[in-house]
């Protein structure tokens, strides 16, 4: 078990907490900015490439990158390492065929890409409903995480204590993000981007050491010390652990597309000039997780070899806490905390783009281009993206106060699947098909939401497992736990379908906002 932290060692880890509120807060102040949407929304499209890079690597690795990936690893060998690396292609994804067209068509939100040749009440309407809600799920599970690994490591006692800790972290984060909006996200995911890829790659060196630099001496080691012994690094072996071949397989495509339709990341695309320098901040980023991804690798290996499956498995049949075992392994109390504090940091980093991201659904989505029909003035709106953060925020501290036992990676799951489910296929249609209309958007993006909650409901993930988010209860009648093969297609098939039978498409509606002559839509300010 990772030890709780003393008395005497509480007080430099309180320091560092306390250091880190106090900066997060300077950062928002000195983010203030021109009080616009565009400067609120998205830093007012002048953020360096290198900086957006950074602070998208800063997002997409979130807690389950730096803690649950090399747990992942640890435990299932070579099924692991093909998950974690598999996820990162993705990026690719992102890139290739999202990136530069979705700069030219969104204004600040998904719903803006697809109102500038589609309907806009319905298609924002539909949007803000889906970002929001996967904001709000991936927003949960980020504060319980926060507050499960934060407890331990302040040396709080009790269910009482951590929800109180909870409450504290979430409230700097909406702070920090109601002053200084974007920018001030932005400069806490860099801060923590940096931080995270040094911590990684230490970590990381530090395994290697232990083996004399011998890759092969890693893996000879992490087979020895599994239960499986050279079956530890040969695909499927850990087929017969509730999770079939097409369960993995779904698991991993959700991650790969679900990654490239966060709203959270699409949003960031805006934040830069041109689509070039958007093009050049994604390249980075990839070049980013795949390092980091490596390092993980690295680091989930060393837990097997050093620790043994067995002792991971025992202390978290998830692996979530390898990592911190391998830190008090490697090098005691100290390194343990050092670890558990940049964990700390990933998470709270992730929050503040989370929290945005709701906030701008729920203020620019659904009130202003659907309730008031586009006529909300620039300030209102902007009174009312302040004040979501502020209601957005409260309801997911308060939410997360009754999710301190639910299965974190149920919430991480849903979230991803909703994401490739409904808007990655919206998205796609919307930027590369001229047939693609209002109806096929929503029924694609209402759809594909709906298919995921139906499907992740009577699936393995909520009941008839011992891992299941209600364990004992058993109605569970889809087969797989992750609905991904089916939800997927589902989503594409909706919105191709709800196109073609659209009695009312337009043929004026353009062919998409990848040819050259697209611009960016104008600043506002």
């Amino acid at each position: 078990m990772i030890p709780r932290a003393s008395y005497s060692d509480t007080v430099p880890v309180f320091t560092i907490f306390a250091a880190f509120g106090a900066s997060t807060l300077f950062l928002s102040l000195a983010a203030v900015g021109r009080d616009t949407l565009s400067n609120f929304y998205l830093g007012h499209r002048r953020l360096s490439w290198v900086g957006n890079g950074l602070a998208v690597f800063g997002i997409y690795m979130s807690a389950a990158g730096m803690l649950s990936n090399p747990g992942l690893v640890s435990l299932r060998g070579y099924d692991g390492i093909l998950y974690v690396l598999a996820s990162s292609a993705a990026w690719i994804v992102l890139l290739v065929v999202i990136t530069d067209a979705y700069h030219g068509s969104a204004r600040f939100t998904v719903g803006d890409s697809l109102a500038r040749r589609l309907s806009p009440r319905p298609t924002h309407m539909a949007a803000g409903v889906v970002a929001l809600l996967i904001s709000l799920v991936y927003l949960i599970a980020q504060l319980v995480g926060a507050g499960t690994l934060a407890a331990p490591i302040l040396g709080l006692d009790g269910a009482a204590a951590q929800r109180a800790l909870v409450a504290c972290l979430g409230t700097l984060m909406i702070l920090s993000v109601v002053g200084g909006g974007m920018r001030a996200a932005t400069a806490v995911q860099c801060v923590k981007a940096v931080l995270l890829l040094a911590g990684g790659a230490v970590l990381a060196l530090a395994v290697l050491s232990r083996f004399g630099w011998n890759p092969a001496a890693l893996l000879s080691a992490a087979a020895d010390h599994s239960a499986l012994g050279d079956d530890f690094l040969r695909p499927g072996a850990h087929a017969d652990e509730g999770a079939s071949a097409l369960d993995a397989l779904g698991l991993e495509l959700t991650r790969m597309l679900g990654s490239a339709g966060l709203p959270h990341v699409l949003m960031r695309i805006g934040t830069v000039a041109t689509a070039r320098e958007a093009r050049r901040s994604i390249q980075f980023s990839s070049l980013l997780i795949i390092c980091f991804s490596m390092a993980a690798v690295v680091i989930g290996l060393g837990a097997a070899g050093l620790l043994g499956t067995q002792a991971i498995a025992s202390d978290s049949p998830s692996g979530k806490t390898a990592v911190l075992l391998l830190a008090d392994s490697l090098g005691g109390s100290l390194t343990l905390t050092a670890v558990s504090c940049l964990a700390f940091i990933t998470i709270m980093a992730v929050v503040t783009g989370l929290i945005l991201t709701a906030a701008a659904s729920l203020a620019h989505d659904i009130y202003g281009a659907t309730i008031r029909r586009g006529k909300a003035s620039e300030q209102e709106e902007l009174a009312v993206a302040r004040g979501a953060v502020l209601l957005i925020g409260a309801g997911a501290i308060t939410l997360s106060m009754f999710a301190q036992d639910l299965n974190l990676s149920f919430l991480v799951e849903l979230a991803f699947a909703i994401a490739a489910s409904a808007i990655l296929p919206t998205i796609l249609y919307n930027l590369w098909w001229r047939g693609f209309t209002a109806r096929g958007a929503t029924w694609s993006l209402y759809g594909g939401l709906l298919t995921v909650l139906l499907l992740m409901t009577l699936s393995r993930a909520v009941s008839g497992h011992p891992a299941a988010l209600l364990p004992d209860a058993d109605f569970a009648i889809f087969p797989m736990r992750n609905p991904g093969l089916v939800c997927i297609p589902v989503g594409f098939l909706l919105g191709w379908l709800g196109s073609v039978l659209d009695t009312r498409r337009r043929s004026a509606e353009g062919a998409g906002w990848h040819s050259e002559d697209q611009a960016a839509p104008a600043s506002t300010d």
